[in-house]
């Protein structure tokens, strides 16, 4: 595309939006919402309040999981004859579990202008405050709703040593701490971000057996938007986690001792190392 074409397009600005406090809401997205030509939202009822709060009168559009596949070409087709358009989540920064990427990949090879309109995100604000490592992490978005399938990610990600960040719905969060507790193993420290930015705004940490057992106690936690962050795994282990897997199996059949014994045959793994992570796991 030339860029005499480019110049007739319109802009797509993706917006993030308040997470909570609608004190959040940056000048700079006001603006953009306000001069745009259309605002694309998840759900046009529930950013109705937000956009009059800010004395916003620009025509709001429904885009979401259901629509986005048949309406997108569509509104390529009205970037293109040079409106303007803001993508709105229902909350936080757009495309982070939220509708959107459909849209954005057929705006880019269209060669539409994509501009950020950068603001809250759930995530980040809950690594910031978890006291965990985070110069290294990853985002999971939301785990499987059935049990197995949930234990079967979770062990997939164990020996991740980067931290890991979970969304989590209210009513699944009990049994979602519950496996990483069984998978990840007791000891990990964790922290569950609950409604942040908003009146009942929740942050606790510990390990994941006493995340656990808070919640048993506190079962009127398991309510609003939450935010799991995990410290990833620091176990010693060769870079493949090979003595580990197989020191794991082992202690299946075998005492401790026995466990590390053939495991060092197997694997050249060393004694002390792997005597230290049997025990570990015995104790548990």
């Amino acid at each position: 595309m030339s860029q005499k074409e480019q110049d007739k397009n319109g802009i797509l600005y993706v917006v993030a939006t308040p997470i909570g406090n609608l004190d959040d809401m940056t000048p700079r997205a006001i603006a953009t919402l306000q001069n745009v030509d259309t605002i694309l939202a998840e759900d046009t009822r529930h950013s109705g309040g937000l956009l009059k709060k800010f004395g916003i009168t620009t025509p709001a559009r429904a885009y979401h999981d259901h629509n986005e596949q048949q309406l997108a070409p569509e509104l390529i087709k009205r970037l293109q004859a040079g409106e303007n358009m803001a993508l709105i989540s229902d909350a936080g920064t757009p495309l982070v579990s939220d509708p959107g990427y459909h849209l954005l990949n057929l705006a880019q090879q269209a060669g539409i202008n994509i501009v950020p309109v950068p603001g809250a995100s759930a995530l980040i604000t809950a690594l910031s405050v978890c006291g965990l490592p985070t110069d290294r992490f990853t985002f999971n978005g939301f785990l499987p709703a059935k049990q197995k399938a949930r234990q079967k990610k979770c062990q997939g990600l164990k020996t991740e040593t980067a931290t890991q960040i979970f969304y989590e719905a209210p009513h699944r969060l009990t049994e979602c701490i519950n496996d990483l507790n069984e998978v990840f193993g007791s000891d990990r420290h964790a922290c569950i971000a609950r409604e942040l930015t908003k009146i009942y705004e929740t942050i606790r940490t510990g390990t994941l057996a006493e995340l656990s057992q808070w919640l048993d106690q506190n079962s009127g936690q398991c309510r609003g938007e939450i935010v799991i962050v995990v410290e990833g795994n620091h176990e010693e282990k060769t870079e493949d986690g090979e003595d580990q897997r197989v020191l794991e199996v082992l202690l299946e059949y075998l005492s401790p001792s026995q466990a590390v014994a053939a495991a060092v045959k197997i694997t050249g793994g060393k004694k002390n190392q792997l005597y230290k992570l049997a025990q570990r796991k015995h104790d548990h």
